[in-house]
């Protein structure tokens, strides 16, 4: 049968199906939102049970629709880890705020692609006015240039590419083999997404050095110097510098000044990674645990974290756009275009296929620019205080229980802390075994583990310095002081059924 020959229903919806399909769709949608508390915020699913529910193969029929929201409640919903939930502490948590939902399925209708102005001038123009809006929230209103992409993975790997195609000896044509080696300066606590961009840009992993940090888990400037004037004596090039600020596991904010004076002297390329810390920034009280990262040569911040955007979107800025382009322009005949590309000005048009990896480009910015508008700076920024003001409390709770302590500080919205009580393990160690020297990891990995069984609370944990931590981090929207109180009796009383 051809296509000429199916029956117009099967070749899309009509009208009036798709608007009875949209109720049905939007009326889930609400009734999701109104009940996350009531699901399981960590998936009780082992793994293959979604597998094992699902037909071996794809339908060779239409499926109705009523069956499709059947196998969605039934079998896709039971197998969902609940980030929306807000209790959902583990990780960094996100939202999916009503305003970002439907920015993104306006977005989705739209279907556009922003690879050049001219295939979207909206979604071009956009993407540019929006992240200058976000920058200048955020105190990096001298940012000239800002990209969406999809996580911050991508946005350092573009970042760390701009800072290769920087050095003076690199060739694009000739690629590395143009240069010897290279490095690449982070701190210990530093995203692994640094690492990953290394190898994919064939510097290779050794090219990453990790430096060691001060006593807040903070990069150490003194230790960074030594390490460029060691590697300068081996005749290794300095590539970039990897200034953090909240790190994954504890927060922590690099001196991102002191760190720039380094950059600056050492005519090495400083790229800011504030992914999930960025968005603190938004409120005036904390900009200045930020001083400096306006003066970066790339900065990475995740509305998508902390920013109630839903996934993905990630804006990556640069004082250096131009180093961008230079290492992403590639421009066949067919994508040629006579408008476009001129950074003659802010407002002047752009190719963004031209200062990243990704040539289809969805209209992300409509979700942003959704989200930011209905909330405005001042109720985003009141939300963000809240949630570090939250967790100072939890904070001073932990300091006063003679059973736990914190450790790293608390310069954000994630604690990190365990149970450390006064009796302390066993002569013998026949209740608690010890983790690379770690004699309360055990006994934290089950307090964990219980906490999280129960389903209303999700924790997760790190190692900091070869011990075992819990980690708490507040960011979803929906989150409430009194989440966080439930979720610390929680924890005191999974210590007492463990110990």
């Amino acid at each position: 049968m051809s296509r000429n020959e199916l029956p117009n229903d099967l070749l899309d919806l009509d009208s009036d199906e798709f608007r009875r399909r949209g109720r049905d769709v939007m009326e889930w949608i609400t009734n999701y939102l109104e009940s996350t508390r009531d699901y399981p915020v960590l998936s009780r699913s082992q793994p293959g049970d979604l597998s094992e529910a699902l037909p071996p193969s794809g339908p060779e029929t239409p499926v109705a629709w009523e069956e499709l929201l059947r196998d969605l409640d039934e079998k896709i919903i039971p197998a969902m880890t609940h980030w929306n939930h807000p209790r959902f502490f583990a990780y960094f948590a996100n939202t999916g705020s009503a305003a970002g939902i439907l920015g993104a399925a306006l977005a989705t209708a739209l279907n556009s692609n922003g690879m050049l102005w001219r295939t979207s001038p909206a979604a071009t123009e956009l993407e540019t006015r929006v992240t200058r809006w976000l920058a200048e929230w955020l105190g990096l209103g001298d940012m000239p240039f800002g990209i969406i992409n999809d996580t911050a993975s991508t946005s350092s790997l573009v970042a760390l590419a701009a800072a290769r195609e920087a050095v003076p000896a690199y060739d694009r044509q000739q690629g590395m083999r143009s240069v010897g080696v290279l490095r690449i300066y982070a701190s210990e606590q530093a995203h692994s997404s640094v690492d990953k961009a290394a190898a994919i840009l064939g510097m290779g992993l050794d090219a990453v050095r990790r430096i060691d940090t001060r006593a807040d888990f903070s990069l150490d400037p003194a230790a960074l110097q030594k390490a460029i004037d060691e590697d300068r004596a081996a005749g290794v090039t300095p590539v970039c510098i990897v200034a953090t600020t909240g790190t994954t596991s504890t927060t922590s904010i690099d001196p991102v000044a002191e760190i720039a004076e380094i950059a600056q002297r050492e005519s090495v390329w400083l790229h800011v990674d504030a992914a999930y810390g960025g968005a603190a920034a938004i409120v005036p009280r904390l900009r200045e645990r930020f001083r400096g990262w306006e003066t970066a040569d790339s900065v990475v911040v995740n509305p998508h974290k902390w920013l109630f955007t839903p996934m993905c979107c990630s804006v990556l800025y640069s004082n250096r756009p131009a180093m961008l382009q230079e290492a992403f322009s590639l421009v066949p005949e067919y994508l040629r275009s006579d408008v476009g590309d001129d950074r003659g000005g802010l407002d002047a048009p752009v190719d963004y296929m031209n200062y990243g990896v990704q040539l289809g480009r969805p209209f992300r910015a409509l979700t942003l620019w959704m989200v930011l508008s209905s909330y405005g700076r001042q109720v985003m920024s009141t939300l963000v205080d809240n949630h570090v003001c939250w967790v100072e409390e939890l904070a001073a709770l932990i300091d006063a229980d003679p059973d736990f302590e914190r450790l790293a500080p608390t310069p954000l919205s994630t604690v990190c802390f365990r149970y450390h009580p006064g009796v302390g393990p066993t002569e013998d160690g026949s209740s608690l075994s010890e983790v690379d020297g770690d004699p309360w990891a055990d006994l934290n990995e089950q307090l964990m583990g219980a906490v999280n069984a129960e389903g209303t609370t999700f924790l997760s944990h790190t190692r900091l310095r070869g011990r075992l931590s819990l980690r708490l981090a507040v960011g979803n929207l929906r989150t409430t002081r009194e989440d966080l109180h439930t979720a610390w009796e929680q924890v005191r009383g999974a210590a007492v059924r463990v110990s």
